[in-house]
């Protein structure tokens, strides 16, 4: 059995399934998926480091798709974009995506102190203050101290509407962060009840899932598009390849303060890597 090098120095076995799962995120068919996952997995000798198979994988699925030149990887795609706006923003647009009611520029009275919260969001009767938690790196892990904070807010809060101080009745808190949690972060969460959402966490519905799902990728997942050129979209209310696809060009070229050029090659590489 053949062995992955993780970018930590662990070691762990080859998951092909995984390899194949990259694959179809990036638009291959199964079969396709499954043929190159096997050759990969043949070629590669044992301990390769996981970047090294990334690399691979993109250069094959080229072969299939030409459009997987346009996109960059996910994880790094979010770490590109700065912690605020730009991905509060995207955390903002991604959960309208998925169904919720969504304000902005929010300061709530608590019952000991005032608190500016990145967003209120209501869904299914439930409502939530957003706390978002963003690392350039992606390799950084997520720890407890934004649950115990988040924890502290609620109490306070929830004795404010009480008291009348607050105007909005907190049930609770969803933390949406761009890496992994740790596990006492995680523990921590489920027993205070603290939604929390991280890269892979929780299972059925990570952060990687809701992207995926709506095809709400931030707009630095196309090729090229700078730290630089993600923060003047962002300003004109462009943070995702969708929105960028979807919209009026010109306009955006004009409020972005970007040559309309090469407004136009972002959006057509966006739109190439959004087709099914």
């Amino acid at each position: 059995m053949k062995h992955v090098t993780k970018a930590d120095g662990g070691r762990q076995p080859f998951d092909t399934v995984k390899v194949q799962r990259t694959l179809q995120r990036m638009g291959l068919g199964a079969g396709d998926a499954e043929r190159i996952a096997g050759e990969i997995e043949e070629s590669v000798p044992d301990g390769v480091r996981t970047a090294a198979v990334l690399r691979m994988i993109r250069s094959r699925a080229r072969t299939v798709r030409p459009a997987v030149g346009h996109r960059t990887n996910l994880r790094r795609a979010l770490g590109l974009l700065h912690p605020k706006p730009d991905f509060e923003e995207f955390v903002r647009v991604l959960l309208r995506e998925h169904g919720y009611r969504v304000r902005t520029g929010c300061v709530l009275n608590g019952r000991c102190g005032e608190h500016e919260v990145d967003a209120i969001a209501e869904k299914d009767g439930t409502t939530v203050f957003v706390e978002v938690k963003h690392h350039v790196s992606h390799h950084r892990v997520t720890g407890l101290d934004e649950g115990r904070i988040a924890r502290a807010i609620i109490e306070d809060l929830q004795e404010g509407f009480r008291s009348g101080r607050c105007v909005v009745d907190i049930d609770g808190a969803l933390i949406v962060c761009n890496t992994k949690l740790s596990e006492h972060a995680k523990r921590y969460a489920a027993c205070r009840g603290i939604d929390h959402i991280g890269w892979d966490y929780p299972e059925e519905q990570n952060l990687r899932t809701m992207i995926e799902e709506t095809r709400s990728y931030p707009i630095t997942i196309v090729s090229n598009v700078n730290r630089s050129v993600s923060t003047r979209l962002a300003a004109a209310g462009i943070v995702t390849a969708k929105q960028l696809a979807e919209g009026d060009t010109a306009t955006i070229a004009n409020d972005a303060g970007i040559p309309l050029k090469e407004v136009l090659l972002i959006a057509g590489r966006a739109r190439a890597i959004l087709e099914p």
